[in-house]
């Protein structure tokens, strides 16, 4: 499962627990079987620092809305006396996660 799944999961059962607000928009899936399944789109949210890549500060004093186990990659080291690079590797880290209304466009 990737972290794109875990979010779109975990953002619709805040939704449906009243955490977090829909849009109003629908999405249109296909499952495996080939049927067409609807779903009510989330708001976004996103972690600290991908609200930063996006150009965004969160706001001083904020909770987080949610906090849930994803994926994060740790780059391989180094080797000095061959120079290769060891492979890096991926482990679940608990992250926290911020809506839209929780911050504010870096100027």
């Amino acid at each position: 499962m990737t972290n794109a799944d875990i979010i779109f999961r975990e953002s619709q059962q805040l939704a449906k627990n009243g955490v977090i607000e829909y849009t109003g928009k629908v999405l249109q899936f296909k499952d495996d079987a080939g049927n067409v399944i609807e779903v009510h789109e989330t708001e976004p949210i996103h972690t600290y620092n991908a609200w930063k890549s996006l150009g965004f500060q969160v706001q001083k004093g904020q909770k987080a809305v949610a906090q849930f186990t994803i994926w994060k990659h740790c780059n391989g080291k180094v080797d000095e006396e061959t120079g290769e690079e060891k492979p890096g590797k991926m482990f679940m880290k608990k992250a926290s996660f911020f809506t839209a209304r929780q911050v504010q466009a870096i100027a």
